[in-house]
């Protein structure tokens, strides 16, 4: 089993210079984490929060690749449908190459309602931009020379994209999805897989065998590190510090669910955990102590999942993780 990051810099809340103080803290986080021997570190796009979530992870990414040596860094996800498509392969290029190769591509459509109005678009024409941006990137990556493009939304004549990506033909696709059309749309177009961390195991595991399923039907193999399930990182090691670690879980659901609903209620996203958040919380986190959150992976694994993204605050978490669980799946 691998074990990678998941989620981004913050600032540091009530700090002058909060911003610089937390992706300082961010970035010296990525290095120990290589050093201690983690496989990736996936960064998240959002914007209009008010949480000073990563807004342009791309940029950060190409810090990080001047930072490390050998981790692997991607993005979970860049959301086309707000982006012009051959700024993004320019954009993605250039980081595979600063990084030698080390580039995982996450898109998705996104899934924040707030976000597509904040960008004055209709989440409605999510799936048609999206399609069309990764036919724009992929015929960038591939296509020897120049070529020209004339879609709906975007039209470009006799254009040639540099650099092209160190990776060959481009590097790993990633997607991020949860319906069940979404996940054999993955399955079929040659994706791997992000499920997300706000659903409960039993439901990340029902979504896992739709798409095995899928790529089975679509004459695909499976690739043990083609699946990466992301999750929140709570240890506790007394009943007061799980407790505490289940009512901040239970906080911040709620404010990301928000999130992933409509303004009048009506619509949500499959990021949308389950309304019970304590429930949400304590069976869709790895929560306890190490040895339970060992047991807890151990059944993951034989469940199929090789390959789990940890959200964490800090790095005492991560760094307590690859000292007591770590060794436990060398």
């Amino acid at each position: 089993m691998k074990f990678g990051m998941f989620g981004g810099a913050r600032p540091v809340p009530g700090v002058e210079d909060g911003y610089h103080e937390g992706y300082n803290a961010y970035i010296d986080a990525v290095v120990e984490a290589e050093a201690l021997g983690y496989y990736s570190n996936f960064l998240v796009e959002h914007h209009f929060s008010g949480m000073g979530q990563v807004s342009a992870s791309l940029n950060l990414l190409s810090y990080l690749a001047a930072m490390t040596k050998t981790i692997r860094l991607g993005t979970a996800v860049v959301v086309l449908p707000w982006h012009n498509p051959v700024l993004i392969a320019e954009q993605a290029a250039t980081v595979d190459l600063l990084s030698n190769g080390r580039f995982d591509f996450g898109v998705g459509k996104g899934y924040r309602y707030n976000e597509f109005e904040g960008f004055c678009i209709p989440i409605e024409e999510s799936t048609e931009r999206f399609e069309e941006a990764v036919a724009v990137i992929r015929k960038a990556w591939t296509t020897e020379g120049r070529f020209s493009h004339h879609g709906k939304r975007w039209h470009y004549e006799d254009i040639i994209v540099e650099p092209m990506p160190t990776q060959k033909p481009h590097p790993p696709l990633w997607l991020a999805a949860g319906r069940p059309e979404s996940l054999r749309y993955a399955a079929r177009e040659g994706y791997n897989l992000f499920l997300d961390q706000f659903q409960t195991f039993e439901v990340i595991l029902e979504r896992l065998k739709v798409y095995r399923h899928a790529l089975t039907e679509a004459g695909r193999a499976h690739a043990p590190l083609g699946v990466a399930v992301a999750r929140g990182l709570l240890i506790a090691k007394t009943d007061e510090e799980r407790e505490a670690a289940i009512t901040a879980r239970m906080k911040s659901q709620e404010v990301m669910n928000a999130f992933g609903m409509s303004s009048d209620g009506k619509a949500k996203s499959s990021m949308v955990s389950d309304p019970d958040l304590r429930k949400a919380a304590v069976e869709g986190t790895l929560l306890g102590t190490p040895k339970e959150i060992i047991e807890r992976l151990k059944w993951l694994e034989g469940q199929g999942v090789d390959y789990v993204l940890l959200s964490s605050r800090g790095k005492d978490g991560l760094r307590l993780f690859a000292e007591e669980v770590m060794p436990a799946f060398s």
